[in-house]
């Protein structure tokens, strides 16, 4: 059986909740298909009101205001005719949102089956109780609510260590010149760094992750982009291997590309089957170069910016859990393109700068993956205003690079 390529007349609408990148990844690739598709968010700078795929709409924020934001999405359904749209998250704030109002959602629209399966996973604190429950292998993790907790953890611990929160946006809420203010790890050599970084996150939350950090250079990563169908079935799968991210270490992959990892494949469906789970999820993994093991990073269950890459690979996971949500059946799909690298290039002028200055990037093995073909994630030509944007903004990230390391030569040589 060969599945569908393009939408039927008469194929419910699709809602994707969040207008971030990962957003526009899930308008375009349904409106692509013919499918009557549209995004929401709060949050009116994000990529999806300037895309020319994306039909934005404003949102309350559910975190704030979660009754209106249950009101403006049920109002969403009326106005979008008699069939229920089907809504997909593309950020872990509508993951959870949807998940607390699934039973109000699902009289207007066609979710997932396992929606509050995806709330769980959408918290940090419940899906590494969920990984360690189901044999998912993790580097040594804790959740401490006080400074106490913190000193005993870093007792034991082999640094370096990272903190992070419970949700990436306590730290997002912070003021601009705080340290913390849109990071989405503090890094710590020291029982004492991660004693003061716990002080300083303890400000917005006290309760955060502390956990030893996987070692490895950053092209040990492997980023798990999958979709499983209603009855936990696997219907696609792509494994890439991370070659830069932004930020350096931390951060998602500005530069991939698909490559064979059998056992990373395995660790990551044995895991997502074991729980049953059901929709597109994306988990990020990495060799410990200390013991040799694949270990869990993060699990994403929504769209992704590393979903991206999957349909040049030729696994459109959007449009295989939209088929699987209308009740299409949906042939299992392999990948049939490996000889691709997959460009994010509003982040990868940056990534260059940091792993230059780190002396992890020699010029020979910059040029080697740009080497064609290449895709890119921000960069299309049915999209101009998001790509004019993009150009604008590399830019000026190079002008802003050139002007930095200026400065910082100028400084060196005035040193006495």
């Amino acid at each position: 059986m060969t599945n569908p390529s393009h939408a039927e007349p008469g194929w419910p609408p699709a809602v994707i909740a969040g207008a971030w990148r990962t957003g526009v990844l899930g308008v375009r690739s349904l409106i692509r298909r013919g499918v009557r598709a549209y995004c929401f968010d709060h949050e009116r700078t994000y990529p999806g009101f300037k895309s020319s795929y994306a039909r934005a709409l404003v949102c309350p924020n559910p975190d704030l205001d979660p009754e209106a934001w249950l009101s403006f999405l049920i109002e969403l359904a009326g106005r979008l005719g008699e069939k229920k749209p089907v809504l997909i998250a593309s950020a872990d704030q509508y993951v959870s949102a949807i998940a607390q109002h699934e039973a109000a959602l699902s009289d207007h629209y066609v979710l997932p089956p396992r929606v509050a399966l995806q709330g769980l996973l959408a918290t940090k604190e419940t899906q590494y109780a969920l990984a360690a429950e189901h044999g998912m292998p993790m580097p040594s993790t804790r959740f401490v609510t006080s400074e106490a907790e913190v000193a005993q953890f870093a007792a034991s611990a082999s640094y370096p260590c990272l903190l992070k929160p419970i949700h990436f946006r306590e730290w997002q809420a912070f003021s601009a010149d705080h340290p913390l203010h849109y990071q989405k790890v503090a890094i710590a050599d020291t029982r004492d760094e991660l004693v003061a970084h716990w002080r300083l996150a303890a400000e917005a939350n006290p309760r955060v992750i502390v956990q030893e950090i996987i070692q490895g250079p950053d092209t040990a990563k492997r980023v798990y982009v999958s979709c499983y169908d209603r009855r936990g079935e696997r219907i696609g799968a792509a494994i890439f291997r991370e070659l830069r991210c932004d930020p350096l270490g931390f951060g998602p992959a500005t530069v991939s590309e698909p490559i064979n990892d059998p056992e990373a494949d395995e660790t990551c469906d044995r895991f997502l089957r074991s729980i049953g789970y059901s929709g597109v999820c994306e988990i990020e993994m990495k060799w410990d170069s200390r013991d040799g093991r694949i270990k869990l990073i993060e699990a994403n269950p929504r769209l992704t910016g590393g979903g991206d890459a999957a349909p040049y690979a030729g696994l459109d996971t959007c449009w295989l859990h939209y088929l699987d949500l209308i009740g299409v059946p949906v042939s299992p799909v392999t990948t049939s393109n490996r000889e691709f690298r997959h460009v994010v290039l509003r982040s990868e002028v940056a990534a260059i700068a940091a792993y230059r200055r780190a002396g992890l990037l020699p010029w020979k093995d910059l040029l080697r993956s740009y080497k064609p073909p290449l895709a890119f994630f921000d960069l299309d030509s049915q999209d101009w205003r998001y790509s004019v944007e993009t150009i604008y903004r590399m830019a000026r990230s190079v002008v802003g690079v050139g002007v930095r390391s200026l400065s910082g030569a100028r400084r060196k040589s005035h040193k006495p």
